[in-house]
């Protein structure tokens, strides 16, 4: 279908790596964005007139509120989005948030767990659900990927012991896309996992003191800040169909944290 954009959903598009994902797939001018967030429409308005900016007219960018932990929500955005685009080829399961309090696993809380893996875990594999439902529907477009794209983390592999819930989250994220990496092969819909590194965000603005002296100490070979466009560039090389025959794949994108040195 030559002329035609694929249509990209990024969760928790609103700030952060989210956005920054966003306006790598709109400034590509092959992508529709729809950009997703749960209660800061402000910056969700924000994020859409960015991404028309970076999109120069090329492709369309829609708003669609929801809270990816709520079942309802869930079937309204996909709803949504085939009443507004009419189809989709790209979902990022971008939102999350760390762990409430960053509690010590011998005090944290159900309330808190229940919380964090709603938004982390639940609400990605039930939201991949809807949405491979609408993908499958979806005639591929020459040169461009049917794929479902999971950010994790090196938590999902790193202990802190603060953020117990966050790190089994992660895990688990693992997990699904390789589930749903075998569900969706006979559709070629692609599935992957990118786990970025210390990436400077508002999520880890609390906490940056603490990481610009890991990487004084050398925390990573390549020994810098991430940033969302390192994760951008990333989402994007996949949404570009360069992994034809690849799925369940994980991309670190981590400055090499993953690697073992002695």
């Amino acid at each position: 279908m030559p002329g035609m954009n694929a249509v990209a959903l990024v969760t928790g598009s609103s700030r952060g790596i989210g956005r920054g994902i966003a306006l790598a797939l709109a400034g590509n001018g092959r992508h529709d964005v729809v950009i997703n967030y749960a209660g800061n429409e402000a910056a969700a308005r924000e994020s859409a007139e960015l991404c028309r900016a970076a999109a120069k007219t090329k492709a369309r960018v829609e708003i669609v509120q929801g809270d990816v932990s709520n079942g309802q929500d869930r079937i309204r955005m996909i709803h949504e989005i085939q009443e507004k685009l009419g189809r989709l080829d790209l979902l990022v399961n971008n939102a999350g948030i760390t762990s409430p309090g960053r509690a010590d696993i011998l005090e944290a809380t159900e309330e808190s767990f229940d919380t964090v893996m709603g938004i982390n875990l639940r609400g990605p594999y039930f939201l991949t659900q809807h949405a491979a439902k609408l993908m499958i529907a979806s005639p591929p477009i020459a040169g461009l990927a049917r794929a479902v794209v999971n950010v994790s983390s090196i938590s999902a592999f790193a202990v802190s012991t603060n953020r117990g819930d966050y790190c089994i989250t992660k895990a688990g994220i693992g997990m699904m896309t390789k589930l749903w990496a075998v569900r969706l092969a006979e559709y070629e819909i692609g599935v992957f996992e990118i786990q970025p590194g210390v990436i400077e965000s508002d999520m880890t603005g609390p906490v940056k003191a603490k990481y610009d002296a890991l990487f004084a100490a050398g925390l990573a070979p390549i020994n810098r800040w991430g940033t969302p466009e390192d994760v951008a560039r990333a989402v994007l090389s996949i949404a570009l169909g360069h992994f034809p025959y690849t799925t369940g794949q994980v991309l670190h994108v981590d400055g090499g944290f993953h690697l073992r040195t002695i």
